[in-house]
């Protein structure tokens, strides 16, 4: 029996997909799009929320925080492989519009922003609970829809509510500094594109691997 049949990578499109297309209406990202444009970002403390007249232009850092909030869903943790999302993960190229900062921008928009970056990633998570988007720990990144509950046993009192907050604070915080770590790992690491030419130039040729 055949096997399923791929698609030649060459092969054309009379009518290319679109971004758009590639990403569900009910997908989360939506969600992080929506929000961030809502968010007044010169009030919440952001650098460089207000654009230069002149000098080389910079990132919107609404871009990067949905970049980072998408991240942080999704338990990315470096500056590389946010990085790498950047330029092969269609739900990254949709929301921030195929842009494609480097590692050291986007490091030095989370030490710039630290304080900044905690409220809002705190702010938009329990928006998230309240939308029904979270269940405990559980985040709704697959298109799922979750129905919130609102019983009176669900009500929160006060106390129960400062203790979630701290909770999420310090898991935010975490999460922040293994980012540093992994920088700080991956500071040394650098692919050799040479090398990679070099690779395919044996395995194309025929030479036994050893």
């Amino acid at each position: 029996m055949a096997y399923i049949q791929e698609q030649s990578r060459s092969q054309t499109s009379l009518f290319p997909v679109s971004l758009e297309e590639l990403i569900p209406e009910d997908h989360l990202v939506r969600v992080i799009d929506l929000y961030v444009a809502k968010l007044d970002l010169v009030r919440l403390g952001f650098d460089k929320a207000l654009p230069k007249s002149t000098g080389r232009p910079s990132y919107d850092p609404a871009d990067q925080l949905k970049l980072y909030l998408y991240g942080y869903f999704q338990r990315i943790r470096s500056s590389r492989r946010l990085e790498a999302e950047c330029q092969r993960n269609v739900e990254v190229m949709w929301l921030i519009n195929r842009l494609k900062p480097d590692f050291k921008t986007i490091a030095d928009f989370r030490k710039d922003n630290k304080a900044a970056f905690i409220a809002t990633c705190r702010a938009f998570v329990q928006f998230c609970r309240t939308a029904g988007l979270i269940t405990g720990e559980l985040v709704a990144i697959d298109g799922s829809k979750f129905q919130a509950v609102a019983s009176s046993r669900r009500h929160m009192n006060l106390k129960r509510l400062q203790h979630q907050e701290q909770k999420l604070e310090k898991r935010i915080a975490h999460y922040l500094a293994e980012l540093d770590e992994a920088d700080k790992t991956e500071a040394g690491e650098k692919i050799d594109r040479n090398a990679i030419k070099a690779t395919l130039a044996q395995l194309e040729s025929g030479i036994p691997i050893t």
